[in-house]
């Protein structure tokens, strides 16, 4: 009765029927090593159009953070929208906590499917874990786009106060609300212009259905971005590549997007968006969607 009368579940609801109405379908595939994902694929796989993973970040399900832009690539490419694991339908019974072990999971997913080769969208947390299967498999990711991905941090980044959070356990409280003022304060790291007023009882609703599952583990995938993590010790990648930030970032720095452009060097360009914080795909979804299809689309 309680997911009934939830705005949070009817929202789920409502992508669904969206998503499928868009030509996809919700597929959960057993990896065989204990590590269980969700994608939605494509209902008919068309074999003359490109492929396209969208990855998600922190938050909500993949449904959440693309759906303003299944419009401007199904008709372009075969689209894929994995969930990552302990987000959505997808979890694991191994300890592996690292973007490296989400990549691979990528990977076999891609496999499973099919797709030998694909662009790729990563937003936040989805862009290191995009940026891991380029790295561990060039030959499979044509192209690459970065968004909010702060690649490039280095533990030392905390102590040295690049973040506006004191240290990673005040970063996962936030990142990871688990009460409707800590959801309000999510929002105003996330958005240059958040939201002023918003109903308890509406954050609440949010915070029972998407974000008391797999709690700890997401804990540990946020401790395991910034241990012992070196810029040094980032391997290069090949790829052309789009970097898109927002200008107020208050999550990753804008100076996170460009170490990650130097880092890359040739192969990036950055576009920096201004009015927009770190949600800038929510933000500002024209400006965005405009971006990435000028990359993906007017490009090929």
């Amino acid at each position: 009765m309680g997911k009934c009368l939830s705005f949070t579940a009817s929202r789920d609801r409502f992508y669904r029927y969206f998503f499928s109405f868009s030509g996809l379908r919700s597929v959960t595939t057993d990896l065989e090593d204990g590590t269980t994902m969700h994608c939605w694929i494509p209902k008919v796989h068309e074999p003359t159009k490109p492929n396209l993973f969208l990855v998600h970040g922190f938050g909500a399900n993949a449904m959440w953070q693309y759906s303003d832009l299944l419009r401007h690539f199904t008709p372009h490419f075969n689209v894929y929208l994995p969930d990552l694991v302990f987000f959505g339908a997808s979890a694991t019974t191994r300890p592996e906590r690292t973007e490296s072990f989400q990549a691979r999971c990528v990977k076999k997913l891609m496999e499973v499917h099919g797709v030998h080769r694909t662009s790729l969208v990563g937003i936040s947390y989805g862009g290191f874990v995009g940026y891991s299967v380029a790295a561990q498999y060039p030959e499979a990711v044509e192209r690459l786009v970065l968004c909010c991905a702060g690649v490039c941090l280095e533990e030392k980044d905390m102590k040295d106060g690049l973040f506006q959070v004191s240290d990673l356990e005040e970063a996962a409280s936030i990142l990871l609300p688990q009460t409707p003022e800590k959801l309000r304060e999510l929002m105003r790291f996330s958005f240059f212009k958040p939201v002023k007023v918003m109903p308890s009882y509406f954050l609440s609703d949010f915070i029972d259905v998407m974000c008391t599952d797999y709690v700890n583990e997401k804990r540990e995938l946020i401790q395991t971005i910034l241990k012992d993590r070196r810029l040094s010790d980032l391997p290069k990648i090949s790829q052309s590549t789009l970097i898109i930030w927002g200008e107020q970032d208050r999550i990753f720095p804008l100076e996170l997007g460009y170490r990650l452009q130097r880092h890359i060097e040739g192969n990036a360009d950055l576009v920096v968006i201004r009015n927009a914080g770190h949600a800038v795909n929510l933000e500002k979804p024209k400006e965005f969607a405009k971006h990435l299809k000028a990359f993906l689309v007017d490009n090929r």
